[in-house]
């Protein structure tokens, strides 16, 4: 079986959205807020996988977990799905009956994108695609009947205030020993390991291929759009909420990812 990472980059180049980004390279007089409209959606599988240590390794672990934890007869969530990365790599290690994915993400051109990616690998898990905010979803459904909840770097772009709402209601839709998965861009408590960590992550882009004008203007783009938060504060909020099972599986530099089990 192909890796779910490679699995999606095949789909991507068969639908020609695995384009170079470049959206960064010239001097731009007006940086605006960072957003995924059609521009990023072009380009979004390169510039991850150019901006995010370990995003592999997360895509595919995700998929492992899925296998592990996917229950009969429930659902799996992808909130923030954007092309549906994550979305594919569960679909392929989910082996129990009757259990669908919900994919949900607030910008259409993602999901028109993630809609040709899915048509063309046509997984055999049933996925069902909503292009909706995540706090503006109705309070019974989508999130009900869930075995598994998966965010991957999403809860960073969503206003702090708002968070611990969502996950008191992601934890009471989990179905117990039901999962989540949290990935984050994050930040650290100590002023010198939390500036060593965006140099560190900074020499990883550059390594990518990114120029130092594009680390700065996308840095710039981001800026009051990705709120990072510490470990410790996403540990206290997954405690506060419910969760009594809770570690990080991942990290490197300033990206860690959560498992929390109900």
């Amino acid at each position: 079986m192909s890796s779910p990472l490679s699995t999606f980059h095949h789909a991507t180049r068969r639908k020609n959205t695995l384009n170079h980004d470049n959206l960064f390279s010239r001097p731009l007089a007006d940086i605006a807020g960072f957003k995924f409209d059609a521009d990023v959606v072009a380009v979004f599988p390169d510039m991850i996988q150019r901006s995010v240590p370990g995003y592999e390794t997360i895509i595919a672990m995700t998929g492992t977990l899925a296998g592990r934890y996917a229950q009969p007869r429930s659902t799996c969530y992808d909130l923030g799905c954007s092309l549906g990365a994550s979305t594919l790599a569960m679909a392929q290690h989910i082996e129990v009956p009757d259990c669908n994915i919900v994919a949900i993400d607030n910008a259409p051109a993602m999901i028109e994108h993630c809609t040709h990616i899915l048509a063309a690998e046509q997984p055999d898990t049933n996925v069902e695609l909503i292009c909706a905010d995540l706090l503006d979803l109705p309070l019974e459904k989508p999130l009900d009947n869930a075995s598994m909840v998966v965010l991957n770097f999403t809860l960073q772009f969503l206003p702090p205030e708002t968070r611990t709402a969502l996950m008191q209601r992601i934890y009471d839709a989990l179905l117990p020993g039901g999962i989540i998965i949290l990935s984050e861009k994050i930040a650290f408590a100590d002023d010198h390991l939390n500036q060593l960590m965006i140099e560190l992550h900074h020499s990883f882009k550059r390594a990518n291929g990114y120029s130092e004008l594009e680390v700065a203007q996308k840095r710039s783009a981001l800026e009051n759009v990705l709120i990072p938060e510490t470990l410790d504060q996403h540990r206290e909020r997954l405690t506060h909420v419910g969760f009594k099972r809770i570690d990080i599986w991942f990290q490197c530099f300033n990206f860690a990812s959560l498992l929390a089990i109900k």
